[in-house]
């Protein structure tokens, strides 16, 4: 065992033995997820379980679009269906804009109520190409929508009988919408959005659809952000399944790097664990496209088994839409099957966008060749020659067009058996960057292949395991003596999520880039005010990968492509890093950012070196904020989806301590007179501060409304970072007030909505001055993560009085968790 792995156990073996004596059981996660990590590689690579029982829906992206992944379990001869669902073939009846061209009749002024029907008059309606949405944003809108409301009409032609079949409603909504056919309402998603959502119509809806021509009428409200408007209608092809039964899921946790399963199969029980080694220590590790699904049976009833496994990949892992060609293979080498699928096109970094996936590059399955039979072909052969017992490996070169992927794993006849299969990716090209594609940080150099990555994988497997099994002990070890146990939980749920919402590449210059993808939002690539949020759990593992998140921003003005004196909000939308593509500025909102992340990096290295390669710039952005910070004029911040307005408190205390930040970092500089001049600065904004925000018992939302509150956030770096501005009551009059505030949900954002942000209460229970109030903040959100209604991958953006997402999902924003763990990091080192 190595020194490092070593020092790893014996880490988790003290926090344990402390939390034995306390009585802490600090290994087990008991939450629910809202959906379980299963394949956590990049933004592109995602997969997820988004039910309770991992047979229960199909593995998918994040985005929602199914990932289909089966895994089956034959004992004697008995088939059982663990993972996935032989999902129905759906086809369009009516498209959407992604399927095909449609036009509607569109107006943004209120019609009358028999707009829904039939026989209304819309001849003075406009006409446009659906979707409806913001196009500068949303790649699937065709006509551009930026009034708060569009109400559409689309006259549909149903060429078919659809008497007795199953019906489903695909829907793209952003945000509220309400959709009927022929005058009769099948959806109303409240305030929610949707992306490529499906929902099965009612029958009686279904007998009403005629041949000939049909009404849908949709109308849809954006008070802020981006639109979009899209639907259509799909029909369910007859069914054939091969894998109806199901073994018993008996349990199912998640661990920072790993979840498990546990289920009865007859008389054998199988643990399935999904490993995702994502160490941030080591750069080439936490890049290497390569994931572990681990499998372990044990008989029972105390007798022998003959088992065999089967997995099953579909062509859509390597496609951003399910009607895209493909080319599948299988071939050996070096003791390893390898399946592999890719698009037929190969148009690498040819899209961009929120709702994207990768379709250049190639996924992969891989196995140890000993024991293994392997197929490509079409899933309903391949599912009935396993149950035949007749499939039989044979390497498939050349073109296989639209073929699933099969793995057969013949364990024997067996008390006890274990081993594995590998999941993989290779994108060839990661990241266009100011003009220059670059290939993934495992192979920046070109030296390396994708065979190599799985080969080292495959030999690495037994230490990678056990170093992730004590890596998460002492994670959840640590996050418990911290925050409690419901908070280690929630931070465990969220550390592959934040990970993998990142690509890690080297930039031409030599620097790192570690960029965000704005999931679930407009697909910004390097948003600083995603950066800020997730930064404490980088901070505290790692602060080169802190580095790595505001290196591309620093370069984007340091080159003069950008010349304002604040930093831009993003470079790009992903995967294209080619300069800023919002279309607003967060002037002071992205400066503090800056600021206070390079400050808090100084603090943890004990050094401001990276600091003064940047220093010129940071104080351009500090000077902008002496001048525009105290009292913000009406401007973007990064709540901006709560709307805009002037005299923003928190945005203001965000300015002061990104004053106060870059004194500090001229203190650690030496430069002792400029430390001064900028410290003095950011006391003398935060006295008056305290004058203009004072509203009684808290301090208000903004400053020239009484009677209003919000949560002031950013005053945890005045804390964790000992930089001493506010007066110590601000922070202890704030908590007071929050606590008079909570619903059972949470801490709402402000006094204007019931919805919150998960990552800002996680900093806002951070200013606690003890545990107990931490954890009276903390447990509504372990309570909304355990009983929500949205089964997806963590929300950051939830409603406090019912147990529903307002928005947003699988965004690194939930790296924030971990701000209480690095306070106490950061506290040890004083």
């Amino acid at each position: 065992m190595n020194r490092k792995l070593l020092t790893l156990f014996l880490s988790a073996f003290i926090v344990l033995s402390y939390a034995t004596e306390k009585n802490i059981n600090v290994t087990k996660n008991a939450l629910r997820a809202p959906a379980y990590p299963l394949i956590t590689i990049d933004p592109y690579t995602s997969g997820w379980s988004f039910s309770d029982k991992l047979y229960d829906s199909s593995v998918k992206h994040w985005t929602g679009k199914d990932l289909p992944l089966l895994g089956v379990i034959k004992v004697d001869n008995k088939v059982y269906r663990f993972m996935g669902v032989e999902e129905p073939e759906l086809s369009p009846v009516v498209c959407t804009s992604e399927q095909g061209d449609w036009t509607g009749k569109f107006t943004t002024t209120k019609p009358d109520n028999s707009w829904i029907n039939m026989d209304y008059d819309d001849s003075k309606w406009a006409e446009g190409k659906g979707a409806f949405g913001t196009t500068i944003n949303e790649p699937t809108a065709k006509t551009n929508w930026e009034t708060e409301h569009i109400w559409v009409r689309r006259v549909v032609a149903i060429n078919e009988n659809l008497k007795g079949k199953n019906i489903y409603l695909e829907y793209s909504n952003d945000d509220w919408a309400i959709i009927s056919i022929n005058g009769v309402e099948v959806l109303n998603t409240g305030n929610a959005c949707h992306k490529n959502a499906k929902i099965k119509i009612p029958a009686n809806i279904v007998a009403q659809l005629k041949a000939g021509k049909n009404i849908m009428t949709a109308y849809c409200r954006n008070p802020v952000g981006n639109g979009l408007l899209d639907f259509g209608l799909l029909v369910e092809k007859e069914k054939s399944t091969a894998f109806d039964r199901v073994a018993l899921q008996k349990s199912v946790e998640v661990q920072a790097t790993q979840t498990h399963y546990v289920f009865a199969c007859g008389n054998v029980d199988l643990k399935l664990t999904f490993t995702a080694p994502l160490f941030m220590d080591n750069l080439n590790l936490l890049s290497r496209p390569v994931n572990y699904i681990s499998y372990a049976v044990n008989s029972t009833d105390g007798k022998s088994h003959k088992v065999q496994l089967y997995f099953e990949a579909s062509p859509r892992w390597s496609l951003d839409q399910a009607h895209q060609e493909s080319v599948s293979e299988s071939f050996e080498l070096n003791h390893l099957v390898y399946l592999k699928t890719g698009s037929k096109t190969q148009n690498i970094l040819g899209k961009k966008g929120d709702d994207v996936r990768i379709d250049w590059g190639y996924f992969y399955l891989a196995a140890e060749k000993e024991n293994t039979n392997y197929s490509v072909g079409n899933s309903k052969k391949l599912r009935a020659d396993f149950v035949k017992n007749i499939l039989t490996a044979h390497a498939a070169k050349g073109v296989n067009e639209n073929a699933n992927l099969a793995l057969v794993k013949t364990l024997g006849i067996v008390k006890q058996a274990s081993g594995k299969i590998m999941v993989g990716y290779d994108d060839l090209y990661s990241i266009q960057y100011f003009g220059k594609n670059l290939r993934p940080y495992w192979n920046t150099s070109n030296d390396q292949t994708i065979i190599s990555q799985f080969q080292k994988a495959n030999t690495e497997y037994k230490a990678l395991i056990e170093k992730c099994n004590a890596f998460d002990r002492k994670l959840m070890a640590d996050a418990t003596l911290s925050g409690g146990k419901k908070y280690a939980q929630l931070c465990a749920l969220a550390y592959r999520q934040a990970i993998t919402a990142h690509k890690l590449v080297k930039a031409p210059n030599g620097d790192l880039l570690f960029l965000s993808k704005e999931n679930f939002s407009n697909g910004s690539i390097g948003t600083v005010d995603v950066t800020y949020p997730s930064a404490p759990l980088f901070l505290y593992y790692n602060p080169e990968l802190a580095k790595g998140l505001l290196n591309a921003i620093f370069y984007f003005s340091e080159s003069n492509k950008w010349v304002k004196p604040f930093p831009s909000h993003d470079v790009g939308t992903y995967p294209l890093a080619n300069g800023q593509t919002y279309g607003g500025d967060m002037p002071i909102e992205e400066s503090g950012n800056m600021l206070i992340v390079t400050a808090a990096i100084a603090v943890i290295e004990g050094n401001a070196t990276y600091a003064a390669k940047h220093w010129d710039v940071l104080t351009i952005w500090a000077k902008y904020l002496i001048e525009n910070g105290l009292d913000p004029e009406n401007q973007l911040c990064t709540d901006d989806f709560a709307g805009h307005f002037a005299h923003n408190t928190n945005l203001s205390v965000k300015a002061i301590l990104g004053v106060a930040a870059y004194g500090h970092l001229a203190d650690m500089l030496g430069k002792k007179d400029i430390a001064q001049q900028y410290t003095n600065k950011a006391r003398e904004m935060a006295q008056q501060w305290t004058k203009m925000a004072d509203d009684g018992d808290h301090y208000r939302l903004v400053f020239d409304k009484q009677g209003t509150w919000s949560q002031k956030y950013n005053l945890v770096w005045d804390k964790i970072l000992h930089l001493n501005i506010f007066p110590k009551e601000v922070i202890e009059k704030e908590i007071a007030y929050y606590l008079t505030k909570q619903n059972k949900y949470g801490l709402p954002l402000d006094n204007r909505e019931t919805y919150t942000k998960t990552d800002w209460i996680m900093w806002t229970a951070t200013l606690s001055k003890d545990k107990a109030t931490f954890e009276k903040l903390i447990d509504p959100v372990y309570l909304f993560t355990n009983e929500t209604e949205d089964r997806v991958p963590l929300s950051d953006w939830i409603f406090t009085d019912k147990p529903t997402m307002r928005g947003f999902q699988a965004r690194s924003v939930v790296g924030g968790f971990y701000i209480k763990m690095l306070e106490d990091k950061l506290n040890k080192q004083d």
